[in-house]
This record gives structure tokens, sequence and C-alpha cells, in this order.
């Protein structure tokens, strides 16, 4: 014998689960919005003056390894310089380069500065001057913790007559990498 009501159950049962699906009201419901991103907020830090005799660089951020670099000033033809105990000539010219380093990961890394390559327009390269850097108690090689950030020079005595064109930085290898990185070429003005 067939019950009489299943039919009724089954349409009811139906009927309740369709208008379920626009809401209670029946009226049609808007899909939700879709999330909107959220700002990452900014440190607000005070500009700063361009030092006496150098020229402000606008090179965006590069990135070498494990390390973020940024180029922010340039000083050409500097035929010397004075320290904290001397004053020193330089051989050809000094040009100084004043560069951000960053290490934006979560492990240490290192800055290494007697890798870094000025380079000339002719394509030749320059290391610093490690007695120039010693002199300007600039860093040859120090460790950056996790997200430190440094801003230093790098000084090089290169010929008078070299036109200088880039800089070649060089940052740390991704932690369990070995050997040493390719290098991010900045053009200098």
């Amino acid at each position: 014998m067939r019950d009489p009501l299943k039919p009724i159950a089954g349409a009811a049962l139906a009927a309740l689960l369709l208008s379920g699906l626009s809401g209670c009201s029946g009226a049609p419901q808007a899909s939700p919005a879709s999330p909107q991103a959220t700002p990452t907020p900014t440190y607000e830090l005070p500009p700063r003056p361009v030092r006496p005799g150098e020229s402000a660089v606008k090179a965006a951020p590069v990135t070498d390894g494990d390390t973020r670099f940024q180029v922010i000033g340039l000083q050409k033809g500097l035929s010397g310089f004075f320290g904290s105990h001397a004053e020193w000539q330089a051989k050809g010219q000094y040009v100084v380069v004043r560069i951000l380093v960053e290490n934006p990961g979560r492990t240490n890394s290192r800055f290494d500065a007697k890798r870094q390559k000025l380079v000339a327009a002719d394509g030749a390269t320059y290391t610093v001057d490690r007695f120039a850097q010693a002199i300007k108690r600039q860093p040859d090689e120090l460790p950056l913790g996790a997200q430190v950030r440094i801003e230093l020079d790098l000084w090089y005595d290169i010929p008078k007559e070299a036109k200088v064109s880039a800089i070649r930085l060089f940052g740390d290898p991704p932690l369990g990498v070995g050997g040493s990185t390719d290098g991010v070429q900045v053009p200098l003005p």
C-alpha cells in the first residue's frame, strides 16, 4: 500500500530547500563583496639633506640573494679626504657610493664590502679601497641580523679618466645555498 503523504512531504521539503537558497525573505541575496586589501602601514621617516658634495641618487631597491640594496648617494672626482686622524690623497679619483643594505629575511645574513664592484663605462670594474674604507671608518664585513637595515659608504680609488657607469652589488646567498650570488647592477648617473 502506498503512503499518500510521501509525495506531498517530498514536494514540501523540496520547496523548503529551494526557498532556503535565496534566504528567509525570499529576496535574492547579493554575493558578499570581495575583501579589500588593507594597506601595509609604513614608517614615516623625516627627510635628510644630502651631504655636501654628494648627489642624491633615485634608484629603486634591488635584491641579490638574501640582501636588498638601494643606492642613495654618489660623489665622484674627489682628489682626497680627511679622516679622523689623517688627510689622504687618491691615486686617481675617489668615488663614494652611499647605499642602504637590508636583510629582509628571518635569519642572519652577511654583508661584505670587498665584493661590491664599481663599474666604469669601458666595462672595467673596481673593488673598494680598503685603506679609504678604514680611514673613513666604514665596515669591510658585518653581520646583518634578521630585518636589519644599515646605511654606509663604499669608497673606490679609480683612475682619473675613468667614467663611472654602474655599481654591481652582491648579497649573501640564501640560507642553505652554497657559493656566491651573481650580483645585481644599478646604473649610476
